[in-house]
C-alpha cells in the first residue's frame, strides 16, 4: 500500500516556469518527474509506477507475438557506426565520447548496427529465419531544443525491435506482425492514434507507417481524408497531378515591375499595368536554399510556400538544408533577391528543382534576374529544364487526397510509434548473410521498429487530463484506488485504514492519503491532480456508515455503505 505520510510525494500548485504543454506541468505538479538538466528527467514513485505499467503492457503484447527479448549496453564502440556510415551521418545529435585510452564511443541514439552483428554472429542458416527479437532500453540523443518534458529529452526509453528474413515476403509478413502487435498494445494503453505513411527517414528503407498520437500541442503534422480514410505525416503525402492541357505559351516576355520583390506586390502591378486577372497561383517562386553548401532552387507555385522539413525528408543525400542568407546572395551576385527567375539556372550554375504542380509546358511570371523586372509566359521544358521534382510546398486543409481527390483536413499529434521495412541496408554494411536452400549466401532482409514507452507516459497525461488534474486510464494509473481520510477523529482513520486493507486484500493498487495535518480541500485538490481512477472519500458521511464513492473521469459521485464498497470496486 502506498501511504502518502511516508510517500516520496510533494505536489505543487503552480506550474513549471520552463513548461509549455500540459502533460510537462501536470506530470511535474503531481510529483511524476523531475527536470535534473535540458531534456533530462528523474521519475519519482508514481510517475515510475505509471512508467513501469506501461512497460509491462508493451513486453507483454511483444511476447504475445512471439517476438524474443534481448538487452544491448547503451555505451557503444564507434566501429559499427563506422562501417554504417551513421558515426558522421548523425552529426551533432549522438552523444561522443573517448575513454582513458582515447578510444571513441558513443551512447546508442538506435541500435540497429548491434542487432544485426547479434544475429550475425548467431545464425548462418536460412532455416534460422524469420526472427524477430527486441529490447527495451534508454537511448540517448543530444536534442537541439529538448522542450515538452519527456516528450523530447535527451535521454529516454524506447523499445526497438528488429526482424530478420530470407527474403522481401517474410519482411512483408514480419511488418504485419509488428503493426497487429502495435495496434493491441496501443489500444491496451487506451491511446487515441491514427496509423499514417511516413518517410523513413535516417534510419533508411522503404515502407514506413507512424503511429500518431492526435493532440494540439504535438510536433508531428499529419493529414487525413475522412471519405477514403488517407492518413499521411505530412512529409510522406504524394502530388497528384495532371499533365498540363492548356495552350502553347507566347514567346517569353520581359516586364517593367519596380518595387515588386514580394509575390502580393507583384500579383498588385501586374492587375494594374498588364490586363488584370492575376493571382498568386500564376506566378512562380524561386525559393533559394543551400543543400550541403551549394545554391539550390526550388520551385513553386507562388501561392504556397515551401516546407523545408518535408523538402529535407525528400531529398535523399542531403544533410544539411537551409533557406539563403544575405551572406549568400552576397556570394552569388547573379541571384537578384526578390528577382530571381529560373531561365538562367543552368548558367548561374543553379540546381533546379520543382515541385510536382510545376508541370512540363506551363508556364508562369517570375523574376528575370533583372532588379524590378520580371518576365511572364516563363514555360517549363522550353524556358527552362527541371532536374529534379520534389514534394516541398507546405500542405494546407483543403488540399485534394492523394487517392480520392476529396479535400483533407490537416490535425497535430504526437508521434508514439514508427514502423520500417529497412531491406538490407545494415545487412550489407555489415555482411549478414545466411545460406539459402541451394547454399548460396543470401543477403538478409530487415525491418526496425519503436515504441517509445517513457513518451507514452506524457502521450496518455495529454490525451486524459481535464482542467483539474492528470485522469489516467485504469491499466496504467499508479495505483487503482485513492482513498482519502477526512477529518480529526481517529475513528475516520482507523475506518479508512481497514477499509485499505480490505480494498488490497481484494488484488486492488491502494494509495491511501492517511495524512493528519492537511486540509480536506488540499487532499482533494492533490486526489484530483494526481488523478487515480476511483477515490474513495472517507468523512463526516462515516456517522452513517457510509462513504463518498468519485469517479476521477467521469465526475459521479454517490454515497455508497461501508460494507458494499469492496464490491461495488469488483
Amino acid at each position: 500500500m502506498l501511504r502518502m505520510s511516508t510517500l516520496l510525494l510533494r505536489t505543487l500548485r503552480d506550474d513549471p516556469a520552463d513548461a509549455e504543454v500540459a502533460s510537462h506541468k501536470l506530470l511535474v505538479r503531481a510529483g511524476f518527474i523531475r527536470r535534473v538538466a535540458a531534456g533530462i528527467y528523474s521519475w519519482l514513485p508514481l510517475g515510475y509506477r505509471t512508467y513501469r505499467k506501461i512497460e509491462k503492457i508493451v513486453r507483454e503484447e511483444m511476447d504475445k507475438a512471439g517476438f524474443q527479448e534481448v538487452n544491448f549496453p547503451a555505451l557503444l564502440p564507434k566501429e559499427p557506426y563506422d562501417a554504417t556510415n551513421r558515426w558522421t551521418e548523425y552529426g551533432p545529435d549522438i552523444f561522443r565520447l573517448k575513454d582513458r585510452k582515447q578510444n571513441d564511443y558513443l551512447l546508442g541514439p538506435t541500435h540497429e548496427e548491434m542487432f544485426t552483428l547479434m544475429v550475425k554472429g548467431e545464425f548462418s542458416s536460412y532455416k534460422d529465419l524469420p526472427l524477430s527479437i527486441y529490447q527495451i532500453q534508454t537511448k540517448y540523443r543530444d536534442e537541439p531544443r529538448p522542450r515538452s518534458g519527456i516528450i523530447r529529452g535527451r535521454e529516454f526509453v524506447m523499445k526497438d525491435s528488429y526482424s530478420f528474413d530470407i527474403d522481401d515476403a517474410g519482411l512483408e509478413a514480419s511488418y504485419q506482425r509488428h503493426r497487429a502487435a502495435y495496434i493491441k498494445t496501443f489500444d491496451r494503453l487506451g491511446i487515441k492514434y491514427n496509423i499514417v505513411s511516413a518517410m523513413s527517414g535516417a534510419m533508411g528503407g522503404s515502407k514506413s507507417e507512424e503511429f500518431l498520437a492526435p493532440c494540439p500541442t504535438g510536433e508531428d503534422t499529419y493529414v487525413l481524408c475522412k471519405a477514403c480514410g488517407y492518413a499521411a505525416n505530412v512529409e510522406a503525402v504524394v502530388t497528384n497531378v495532371k499533365p498540363y492541357s492548356g495552350t502553347s505559351a507566347p514567346a517569353l516576355e520581359i516586364l517593367n515591375t519596380p518595387n515588386t520583390p514580394t509575390i502580393d506586390s507583384l500579383v498588385e502591378i501586374l492587375n494594374k499595368n498588364y490586363g488584370g486577372g492575376f493571382t498568386a497561383a500564376d506566378t512562380l517562386k524561386n525559393v533559394l536554399l543551400m543543400a550541403d553548401g551549394k545554391p539550390i532552387s526550388v520551385l513553386v507555385p507562388g501561392d504556397r510556400e515551401v516546407d523545408v522539413k518535408r523538402l529535407g525528408a525528400n531529398l535523399s543525400g542531403v544533410k544539411d538544408l537551409r533557406l539563403f542568407e544575405d551572406e549568400d546572395f552576397a556570394k552569388h551576385p547573379n541571384l537578384v533577391k526578390g528577382y530571381v527567375g529560373p531561365q538562367d539556372a543552368k548558367k548561374f550554375g543553379i540546381k533546379l528543382l520543382a515541385d510536382p504542380r510545376i508541370t512540363k509546358g506551363s508556364h508562369w511570371v517570375t523574376g528575370a534576374n533583372k532588379k524590378d523586372t520580371h518576365a511572364r509566359f516563363v514555360t517549363c521544358g522550353r524556358d527552362f529544364e527541371v532536374e529534379q521534382y520534389v514534394e516541398a510546398v507546405e500542405i494546407k486543409a483543403g488540399d485534394a487526397c492523394p487517392t480520392c481527390d476529396k479535400p483533407v483536413v490537416i490535425d497535430r499529434a504526437i508521434e508514439i510509434g514508427h514502423i520500417f521495412q529497412l531491406g538490407r541496408k545494415y545487412a550489407k554494411a555489415l555482411d549478414l548473410t545466411v545460406l539459402d536452400k541451394n547454399g548460396a549466401a543470401q543477403v538478409v532482409t530487415m525491418g526496425s521498429y519503436g515504441i517509445g514507452v517513457s513518451r507514452a507516459v506524457a502521450v496518455i497525461a495529454e490525451q486524459s487530463h481535464d482542467e483539474i488534474g492528470l485522469c489516467w486510464p485504469a491499466e496504467v494509473a499508479p495505483a487503482d484506488v485513492h482513498i482519502v481520510a477526512t477529518g480529526k477523529e481517529d475513528s475516520i482513520f482507523e475506518a479508512a485504514e481497514k477499509l485499505a486493507n480490505e480494498i488490497e486484500a481484494k488484488g486492488f493498487e491502494v494509495l491511501f492519503d492517511d495524512r493528519r495535518d492537511p486540509s480536506a480541500g488540499v487532499k482533494f485538490k492533490d486526489a484530483e491532480l494526481i488523478g487515480i481512477p476511483k477515490i474513495i472519500i472517507v468523512g463526516k458521511a462515516l456517522a452513517n456508515g457510509k462513504v463518498e464513492l468519485r469517479d476521477r473521469k467521469s465526475g459521479a459521485k454517490e454515497e455508497v455503505d461501508l460494507n458494499k464498497v469492496v464490491s461495488l470496486l469488483k
